[in-house]
């Protein structure tokens, strides 16, 4: 009990100078806790949807592996109703179309799809969509023309009951009018839906009017839904359709959500982790400080017959103290950051309901357990440090003369450390597979990550001098001093700038990373790519047929290239199987992309019964030209192709495709199995750039999900996409700098806290509370730039490593970006300016007979 009421007593005594540490402490857990919430209420949201838009048992199209990309869903025979309506439990059968390969347009023939990736979804009209949504204003399709919109997408582009919708599908295009709008009783999933009447959607979606995508089937009173399930599995016989229960098929959905939905919780709780991390330095700091501050006074308690293990425990005991507080709060915290991240999808266009805020028990005990063990282990050292004290220390200034320099074992154990990282990354660099030198490259970066923070009180002592001449010098005598208060304990300055470090590590190797992939791939672009113009369709579906045909129709071109991939399943001759994509073209193809080749004419591929294979599958397989390999083609017939070429895998674009003539593809597949377009190319006939690109233009002006582009507009596209997906990355880990800025601040007020005497002194001498203020200032800059040094170094160094082993992926081209490089160090003086204000304002303030008077 004596401890735990000192340890409370000295945490009430010091509770300004924790606040910073227990700020680092709430916003580590409230991103745990905010992830966990955000991730868990996605998921409750999903399984009420699920949950109520499932039939007792739903019979779909049998299920085929690897299938080709038709532009059309697999499909069922009407006439399977009447079967299934005799099937003894049935009380009743409800025929179903959907698709999620059809495109939305407006009156302007703007496409209402997402713009956040979710699936633009046309289905009929029947007796299952009234469980998932309610018509809330006009009425349900009941002509032909007519269709319900959902009330998201109606809001989002301003639509209205009377407005006019076109919707295209690879085997029809037609215009409907909004008749009803439908509201989601849960959630809408962030897509676009539209509901037409049976006959429209079959024949528009299926091309049929005797086919449905699946049948919902409604159990009889007393059938449960697993015996009917038995029921139509035995009434259907061995025709391989999936037949799956309300339950089934909730788990399937629950499945396939997860799929999008755990990558993203676990890269949530990875830059959680990252902020942890920094909030371990700011902890050791903190408590290392107060230990110094307070040598005497452990001094005095050791004199009286307090124990090592007494001192340690009470420092250990206001550890927990400060996370049991930090936690508690960041659990609140990390509540409203996850009502602010639904929001957020809200206006992305996934709205979800707070009142389906989902709070597990386990995540506040995650929480709280994260929060006390991270700060119970970083205090472990400064613990430690306490326990060590002598009683003889009563008798000395607080401080002891080790927290003046780095130990000598440390440095020589923090420089190991580093080489070896940094073995490991030139290993990695010159890696000759992915699969080595990926983990030589985590190895690489965790060694040179803690050897750097290990050796940094050694690198202390001759970056920040460096630093302070280059920035400091051109201040004066102040400028000196700031130097000097930066240097006279270079341990408790290594760890401030590292927690500065990591971040910006990261921000640096990423930076390095994204601006090499974007300069390989441009580089690839203008290597290899000789088509004037690449033609896609923007909301990832393939190219319908009626847009091809009007592409081949466009005026002023050289030529147009037709290119998909066919699924099929390769017979190598050692006897595996490989299941993969064909990419099928026509034979141009080899002037749009100029694959290299290290065996063979690419061109002799395109020939009747013949393909061409990548050079390292043939190497794995031992192929050579003139193999004759066995190819089964999916959904269709099997094929004997000879190898006539062997492309190289030193690219960016088709890295490691086998290439087929189209025509020769089609022979072995029925016409309704054959893929639509996924790409298409095309060259302007010589002198007729403008013209061609005004052709395309104007041919494609019906097909609002068709894109145009040429190879400047592709570069843009290429650097447009990763640019956002850095940035948001930079986002994620503008926590971790919130958290290294707190640590420069807190560090910084503990110091002037600890130099109250020797403040005064220097104020009685003469020093102005404006020059007092600046030399704060200026240790703040100094220390930042130092972190920022660090942090920069090893970001190159992690950076370059991982662009040497993307190169084995054909990303040769090293780009360091500069600009950022430099934007990096200006944000960091800035962000040193930023947090020493408030230090500094309280230096500035100190009365100087008292803080000459201070022990």
């Amino acid at each position: 009990m004596t401890v735990l009421r000192t340890s409370l007593r000295n945490f009430l005594a010091h509770k300004g100078r924790m606040a910073l540490s227990a700020v680092a402490v709430l916003l580590s857990v409230a991103f745990v806790c905010g992830t966990l919430v955000f991730t868990d209420t996605m998921n409750a949201t999903f399984d009420k949807l699920f949950a109520t838009t499932s039939s007792d048992v739903t019979v779909s199209p049998p299920k085929v592996d690897n299938a080709q990309q038709t532009g059309t869903p697999d499909t069922l025979p009407a006439s399977l109703q009447a079967q299934l309506a005799k099937v003894s439990g049935v009380a009743r059968v409800v025929p179903e179309v959907s698709s999620q390969q059809a495109t939305v347009a407006d009156s302007r023939n703007q496409d209402i799809g997402s713009s956040t990736g979710a699936p633009t979804i046309v289905g009929n009209w029947n007796p299952t969509q009234t469980k998932a949504v309610d018509i809330t204003s006009g009425h349900t399709p009941q002509a032909p023309g007519d269709a319900v919109l959902d009330a998201d997408t109606a809001a989002k582009h301003h639509l209205a009951i009377g407005d006019t919708l076109r919707v295209i599908a690879g085997p029809g295009d037609t215009k409907v009018t909004i008749t009803g709008i439908a509201t989601f009783r849960t959630t809408n999933p962030g897509a676009a839906v539209v509901y037409l009447d049976t006959p429209t959607a079959q024949q528009v979606l299926l091309g049929s009017r005797t086919a449905y995508t699946d049948f919902a089937l409604d159990a009889a009173p007393g059938v449960s839904n697993d015996r009917l399930k038995a029921q139509v599995v035995a009434a259907l016989g061995g025709h391989g359709y999936q037949v799956q229960t309300a339950a089934e098929l909730t788990a399937q959905n629950q499945q396939d959500i997860g799929s999008f939905l755990n990558p993203m919780k676990y890269v949530l709780l990875g830059f959680a982790g990252i902020a942890v991390l920094v909030g371990v330095f700011l902890i050791v700091n903190t408590f290392s400080m107060l230990v110094a501050q307070r040598t005497r006074e452990i001094g005095l308690m050791r004199a009286i017959g307090s124990s090592r293990r007494q001192v340690n425990r009470s420092v250990l005991v206001e550890a927990v103290l400060l996370g049991v507080v930090g936690s508690l709060a960041g659990i609140g915290a990390g509540i409203g950051l996850a009502v602010g991240l639904i929001k957020l999808m809200g206006a992305l266009g996934m709205h979800l309901n707070t009142a389906d805020l989902t709070i597990k028990a386990a995540t506040p005990l995650i929480g709280l357990t994260v929060g006390v063990v991270v700060t119970v282990v970083s205090a472990m050292l400064p613990a430690h440090r306490a326990g060590a004290i002598s009683p003889m220390a009563a008798m000395r200034d607080a401080g002891t003369p080790a927290d003046a320099r780095a130990g000598r074992v440390r440095a020589a154990f923090g420089v190991l450390l580093t080489a070896a990282g940094g073995t490991a990354l030139a290993m990695a660099a010159s890696s000759s597979t992915t699969s080595a030198g990926s983990g030589l490259l985590a190895v690489g970066v965790l060694l040179t990550l803690v050897g750097f923070v290990v050796v940094g009180p050694l690198l202390a002592g001759l970056v920040v001098r460096i630093l302070g001449a280059v920035t400091l010098r051109m201040f004066g005598p102040v400028g000196r001093l700031a130097e000097r208060n930066a240097l006279r304990n270079p341990r408790r300055t290594g760890a401030t700038a590292a927690a500065l470090m990591v971040g910006l590590a990261l921000v640096a190797s990423l930076s390095v990373v994204g601006n090499s992939m974007v300069a390989s791939a441009t580089n690839q672009m203008d290597k290899s790519v000789g088509a004037d113009f690449i033609i896609q369709s923007g909301n990832g579906n393939p190219i319908s047929p009626a847009a091809a045909q009007a592409i081949h129709a466009a005026g002023h071109l050289a030529h147009v290239t037709d290119r998909t991939d066919v699924a099929a399943t390769v017979v190598a001759p050692d006897g595996s199987r490989d299941k993969t994509q064909i990419a099928a073209a026509t034979p141009s193809y080899t002037d749009d992309l100029q694959a290299k080749t290290v065996q063979g004419r690419l061109i002799d591929a395109y020939a009747a019964g013949a393909m061409s294979v990548p050079e390292g599958w043939a190497k794995t397989h031992k192929v050579v030209l003139g193999d004759r390999l066995k190819v089964a083609f999916t959904s269709g017939s099997t094929a004997q192709l000879t190898v006539r070429a062997i492309t190289s895998d030193d690219t960016v674009f088709d890295k490691g495709a086998m290439y087929m003539n189209i025509a020769d593809a089609k022979k072995y597949l029925p016409a309704a199995e054959f893929p639509l377009n996924d790409m298409m190319f095309a060259a302007a006939a010589p002198g007729q750039q403008s013209q061609a690109a005004a052709a395309l233009k104007a041919a494609t002006a019906d097909y609002p999900q068709v894109k145009v582009r040429d190879q400047a507009d592709y570069k843009a596209m290429i650097k447009q996409q990763l640019d956002q997906l850095l940035n948001m990355i930079y986002a994620l880990l503008a926590l971790a700098i919130v958290v290294a800025v707190l640590g420069v601040v807190n560090t910084l007020a503990l110091s002037v806290v600890e130099r109250t005497r020797e403040i005064g002194l220097m104020r009685a001498i003469g020093l102005s509370r404006r020059q007092l203020r600046r030399m704060v200032r200026l240790e703040s800059v100094v220390i930042a730039l130092f972190g920022a040094v660090l942090g920069v170094a090893l970001g190159m160094g992690w950076g370059i490593a991982a662009q040497k082993l993307l190169a084995l992926a054909g990303l040769g081209v090293l780009s360091i970006p500069w600009t950022t490089i430099g934007i990096v160090f200006l944000g960091s003086a800035v962000v040193g300016l930023l947090a020493a204000l408030f230090p500094a304002f309280r230096a500035g303030r100190m009365n100087v007979l008292k803080a000459i008077a201070t022990d």
